[in-house]
């Protein structure tokens, strides 16, 4: 398979989970984590279901349930249901992730770092979702505790940028990035890193 990484905006957004075992629960958590509005269906559940869930339906699967929602997730382990959850989604051309069917999934998890804004996410495509955990621990364990912060510093210099009426694609962000990583504890350099930014951007411009 060859797919393209996108990050979903999901505040608020329609999302239902059919199947409420630990592996729906969980998909349901990560989901809400997001925003998105969540809804779950289910015969029953063994698991702790989370706090905040739009609604939960005690009942099996139906044909319509998909009506109104933006994504879905089957996680029923029953392969008969799985059928008609995924033919539904196919009708309606909705977005559906079957657990472990990566072949007819349309999106996958990803196994995700974040701090802050900056999000580390990593895929196998399906393939093994403890590798792409690993791969995640490895590099997370590289990248800087004040990463957070630095995503809050540069967007505040690009939009000080943009508020001069300067554009922010001809500045070299590299040396302004090495030196928030470099020095975590120094003080906050917008000021200065801006003002250089902006000579950097007016020479190239005239």
């Amino acid at each position: 398979m060859t797919m393209l990484p996108l990050v979903l905006k999901l505040s608020n957004r329609p999302v239902l989970v059919v199947g409420a075992g630990r592996v729906g629960v969980g998909k349901a958590r990560l989901l809400m984590e997001s925003g998105a509005r969540v809804t779950m269906i289910a015969p029953e559940h063994v698991h702790e279901l989370p706090a905040g869930l739009a609604t939960f339906h005690r009942r099996a699967y139906q044909p319509g349930d998909l009506l109104g929602f933006m994504l879905v997730v089957s996680a029923t382990g029953d392969a008969h249901v799985n059928d008609l959850v995924v033919s539904e989604a196919r009708d309606r051309g909705i977005w559906i992730n079957v657990v472990d069917d990566p072949e007819r999934s349309d999106y996958f998890f990803t196994a995700v770092h974040r701090s802050g804004d900056v999000v580390l996410s990593v895929s196998t495509e399906g393939a093994s979702p403890a590798l792409a955990r690993e791969i995640r621990d490895r590099i997370s364990e590289s990248l800087p505790d004040n990463l957070a912060d630095i995503a809050d510093q540069l967007r505040s210099m690009r939009q000080r940028l943009h508020d001069s009426g300067l554009s922010t694609e001809g500045v070299d962000w590299r040396p302004i990035m090495r030196r928030l990583i470099d020095h975590p504890s120094a003080p906050r350099a917008t000021d200065c890193i801006v003002g250089r930014a902006a000579s950097q951007e007016t020479t190239l411009t005239t």
